[in-house]
């Protein structure tokens, strides 16, 4: 990922907050045809042991070619949205300005562990059901499912654990601008009917106040 040194975000807790908020990551690893393997797919973030965890359909060809590969990139977007040249006030001053785009993005490399073993297939299963159930006002278990179901379930999927050697962070929040400039382009996207620009607008205030 290109990351010129105004937008690095290197805080482990800033970085560890945007994965979790990220709800999708993309997996992607080397592939056999020269191109990369990209699954779509929710993954859980274990900060202390420096890891990602999560599952593939068994039928998934991603599934044998990430053990093959055996390293993969997890992918998390953040806020992003359209700025435009208009909100700047320096526009009216020389018009020497465009447009951009500003978002946030985190990359996490690492050697990737496959997992058969049903044990820990349940776990892997268990702990990202009840991560992402929290939120809901009765909170759905793997247990309420007939045992004999969910491990028919776990027969079609592979786990894995991506260990994490490096974690990339960018934050490109118009920091490269001057402070009227930047203003400016929070203001444009808080006034947006787009959530994805009123996300953006506050990614941006939460920056500037040094969070």
């Amino acid at each position: 990922m290109y990351n010129p040194a105004a937008f690095r975000e290197d805080r482990p807790e800033i970085l560890h907050g945007l994965i979790r908020e990220a709800r999708l990551a993309l997996l992607v690893s080397n592939g056999a045809e020269g191109v990369p393997d990209v699954t779509h797919l929710p993954l859980t973030l274990d900060a202390e042991r420096g890891e990602l965890i999560g599952h593939l359909a068994r039928a998934n060809p991603h599934a044998a070619a990430l053990r093959a590969a055996g390293r993969a990139i997890a992918i998390f977007r953040g806020a992003e949205a359209y700025v435009s040249p208009n909100w700047y006030p320096s526009k009216a001053e020389h018009h020497r300005v465009v447009p951009t785009w500003n978002y946030e993005a985190v990359h996490a490399e690492g050697p990737v562990e496959i997992i058969e073993d049903a044990a820990r297939l349940h776990g892997i299963v268990s702990r990202l059901t009840e991560e992402k159930e929290a939120a809901q006002p009765r909170p759905w278990s793997v247990g309420e499912a007939p045992e004999a179901f969910v491990a028919g379930q776990l027969k079609g999927i592979v786990g894995f654990v991506l260990r994490i050697e490096r974690l990339t962070g960018k934050r490109k929040l118009s920091q490269n601008r001057a402070a009227p400039d930047r203003d400016g382009a929070v203001a444009g996207l808080a006034a947006s009917h787009d959530p994805r620009d009123r996300a953006t607008a506050a990614a941006m205030r939460r920056l500037a106040e040094g969070g």
